[in-house]
């Protein structure tokens, strides 16, 4: 039995996250305290609950301590078996976090994993579901088909969003050692060491459909524009409205950069991404400058993969040999990430915070 500290260094949910990613993908079960003991409100959330749920569905686990503000849970897990996955937060709870968590060991299910998620599309302190779709999900698509549609937006406080995944794997694992030898010698690998050239800016600027007539989204996507045109490449960012059970705005935008300055490198992608939320006393051109000036930043600081990206996939990276990130930030919760994968696997990391790089251990 791993025995996980839930206090460590942010004591965020994010650690319970990836410990039950790491817990299915490996067959090994695990015991966490403390669980979010250094946050306001202690313990399990809508979001953390549905997420176990989500990976007791997954792989048949056995679970105990999955309740409402508990401080402690422990979870046993089963064979990952393919299949059709419903899970409603039943609040704005982020569907993007929710799916740090069983993304993953869908990757390596026995056969093809469709799953359906209702919650929250965008929130705060969550990368919104543009950001997931198009900064992460290229990553994760080089060790699976990965299908993602947004059905629905979902803003807070009453969430109401709604997304599916279809998921073909191309790699069976199971916790033969022997299995997980030859995927970090023969898979892919995650390399993304220097931006190269940049390709295009491109984002989604969305508000819920009471705002149209203030127009809300034009107004983001134009400030953020504005923000970035120094740049002197394309930018193309694409205004959407919806009706949503709560009144919200935002803007995502992402990066695209290449090794060949002739056309987009699809085998390994490289995309920096940025978001802001609006707010009720925001206004909306604010919104659309304080995303752009992020990436700003990024960009600036020529590292190809920023400090959201970087912790969330590193879960996927500890399965690689040889693989490197080089990154905007060494933050805390890529030190909190590294410490809950190496529970499982073992040292598999080495980071030089000089030059903020994380690289796989050959």
């Amino acid at each position: 039995m791993i025995e996980i500290g839930g206090s460590y260094l942010e004591g965020g949910g994010q650690i319970i996250r990836t410990a039950l990613a790491l817990s299915a993908l490996t067959q090994q079960p695990f015991h966490a305290t403390q669980i979010r003991s250094k946050r306001p409100d202690p313990g399990l959330k809508h979001q953390h609950l549905y997420c176990v749920e989500a990976l007791q569905k997954l792989c048949n686990a056995k679970v105990d301590g999955n309740h409402l503000g508990s401080t402690e849970i422990t979870f046993i897990p089963g064979p990952i078996e393919g299949k059709t996955i419903s899970i409603d937060i039943q609040t704005a709870g982020s569907i993007p976090l929710l799916l740090q968590g069983i993304l993953l060991p869908s990757l390596f299910a026995d056969k093809k994993v469709h799953l359906k998620i209702k919650g929250g599309t965008s929130g705060i302190f969550a990368s919104p579901y543009e950001y997931f779709e198009s900064v992460l999900l290229p990553q994760y698509k080089k060790f699976a088909e990965i299908k993602s549609m947004l059905v629905r937006r979902g803003y807070y406080p009453k969430g109401g969003g709604e997304v599916e995944l279809f998921i073909k794997p191309h790699h069976t694992l199971t916790d033969d050692r022997a299995t997980f030898h030859h995927l970090k010698e023969n898979g892919p690998k995650l390399i993304l060491d220097e931006q190269y050239s940049l390709m295009s800016i491109k984002g989604v600027s969305h508000a819920s459909s009471d705002l149209e007539q203030q127009q809300v989204a034009e107004r983001q996507g134009k400030a953020a524009r504005s923000i970035l045109s120094y740049l002197n490449v394309p930018i193309s960012i694409r205004t959407e409205y919806s009706k949503t059970l709560s009144t919200g705005s935002g803007i995502t935008l992402w990066a695209i950069f290449s090794k060949n300055p002739e056309e987009i490198d699809e085998e390994n992608p490289i995309r920096l991404g940025a978001d802001a939320l609006g707010e009720r006393s925001k206004r909306a051109e604010i919104v659309g400058e304080e995303a752009a000036g992020k990436l700003k930043q990024y960009i600036a600081s020529k590292a190809p993969a920023d400090p959201h990206c970087t912790d969330q996939i590193l879960p996927l990276m500890a399965l690689t040999s040889k693989s490197i990130i080089k990154t905007t930030e060494i933050t805390p919760h890529t030190r909190t990430n590294i410490y809950t994968i190496e529970k499982f696997l073992g040292k598999v990391f080495e980071v030089d915070e000089t030059l903020r790089i994380v690289k796989t251990i050959s």
